[in-house]
């Protein structure tokens, strides 16, 4: 079980994740959105907005630059393992607050209010309450780094993350020590993933950046209507 949680499946979920975003931008393409109900509660969809997508954000680019950067790399700047392992537990646990925060905001939103709840599919329920759970598996890994402040944890880490983009067949055995927190944590991780392309997670793909260079603004309307007589 162990070789397929931590060997097969994050193969599994990459693949779908791939393949299941672009068929689903092929095949439909006009479901490609977040589904805003921003009308509706603005206020504290504003401040849980905010609060999550930037921890969040910032959560991710922490994991794809602190996971996936090869350990040479860290060596070759002069950053030690126990470093990183202070400055992942430090930089993450506070994102990791915000996000929580935002999150919980969103979720007592989407489901307290009858309006938004009336426009709200099981998908977007279980998504936001997948994430939160898994924030929360990050943050109680934070306590458990500060105890492992020399980095043999996280380079562990490292080390599979690098082994599985690198097809390193021994991937599974690199963080088979390691506290049951963080596997559990990866295995979350990898169901997102894996649900990533049937969800609204999708337009966190659709970045809006073709907006900087386009040739002029969007005219709505092109002339005044008469008024209405009598």
């Amino acid at each position: 079980m162990h070789e397929f949680l931590f060997g097969t499946y994050p193969y599994i979920a990459l693949t779908v994740l791939a393949i299941g975003s672009i068929a689903r931008y092929e095949r439909d393409p006009f479901t490609w959105k977040s589904s805003s109900s921003q009308l509706l509660r603005r206020k504290q969809l504003i401040l849980g907005s905010i609060l999550f997508h930037v921890g969040v954000l910032i959560i991710f680019a922490g994991h794809f630059f602190g996971l996936l950067t090869p350990i040479a790399v860290f060596d070759a700047l002069g950053v030690g393992h126990s470093e990183k392992q202070l400055m992942a537990a430090v930089g993450g646990g506070i994102a990791g607050v915000m996000a929580l925060i935002g999150g919980l905001m969103l979720a007592h939103r989407r489901l307290s209010d009858p309006r938004v709840r009336a426009r709200t599919t099981f998908a977007d329920t279980a998504i936001i309450l997948i994430l939160i759970l898994q924030l929360i598996l990050g943050l109680a890994t934070v306590p458990i780094s500060f105890e492992h402040l020399d980095g043999v944890e996280m380079a562990k880490l490292m080390a599979w993350a690098n082994g599985i983009f690198i097809f390193d067949g021994n991937a599974a055995s690199y963080i088979e020590e390691v506290n049951i927190i963080f596997k559990a944590h990866i295995v979350l991780g990898l169901t997102i993933f894996l649900l990533f392309p049937f969800t609204r997670l999708v337009h966190m793909l659709s970045a809006p950046v073709r907006y900087l260079w386009r040739p002029g603004y969007q005219i709505v309307r092109t002339r005044k209507q008469n008024p209405v007589k009598g």
